[in-house]
């Protein structure tokens, strides 16, 4: 009975687990690219040959930046890149997939870089106002139509949050995609709504 408990409790023949990569947050080295499910089986199957030949289009370009490996999530093919993809490499990679043989080309997606999700707080606002009531269907049709807004993606609804019961000004909450470069949420921090506003 001994000897059996000491080979159970012994770690000798077990090894341990390696990590190969840890990452804090979402990668910004990656391009993303959606499309069709009969695509990207067809890219995945070889997707060492498809790595290299990216590799060589980005090189013909001039660029520094090197496709490390390609793998599958959903419907999308994420390239993991060495460094942080600009305009032109995204433009030669599009090229590249589009001239694959027997490619479904209507399905495939114009490359794009990983975004990030970021709250935004719009402050000093009534909550009844001369169009009723605020309600996040409101701040969502009145933030479409706002010039600061023209560029911005909602992650999900806004959220209506009075001060207090007996207040009339309300928070508002915004939950959008931002940018590589933070451009997007750079634009609107900090504006004023115009005396014309709507809201």
């Amino acid at each position: 009975m001994g000897k059996i408990l000491k080979a159970k409790n012994s770690g000798a023949d077990i090894q341990k687990p390696k990590i190969n990569i840890t990452t804090k947050r979402l990668s910004r080295k990656e391009v993303i690219i959606s499309m069709a499910k009969t695509n990207t089986e067809l890219i995945i199957n070889s997707a060492h040959i498809h790595t290299s030949n990216i590799n060589n289009c980005l090189k013909n370009s001039k660029s520094d930046t090197i496709a490390d490996f390609i793998h599958l999530t959903h419907n999308e093919i994420i390239i993991t890149t060495n460094k942080l993809a600009n305009l032109l490499d995204l433009s030669t990679i599009k090229k590249y997939l589009k001239n694959i043989k027997n490619v479904n080309l209507d399905s495939i997606k114009s490359p794009r870089l990983p975004k990030s999700k970021l709250y935004m707080k719009i402050i000093g606002l009534s909550y009844i106002t001369k169009n009723g009531v605020i309600t996040p269907d409101f701040i969502e049709r009145v933030l479409k139509e706002t010039h600061l807004f023209k560029d911005i993606m909602l992650a999900s609804k806004p959220h209506v949050i009075k001060v207090s019961p007996k207040s009339d000004i309300v928070v508002i909450w915004v939950d959008i995609w931002n940018s590589q470069s933070n451009s997007l949420a750079k634009n609107i921090i900090n504006h004023h709504k115009p005396r014309h506003s709507t809201v």
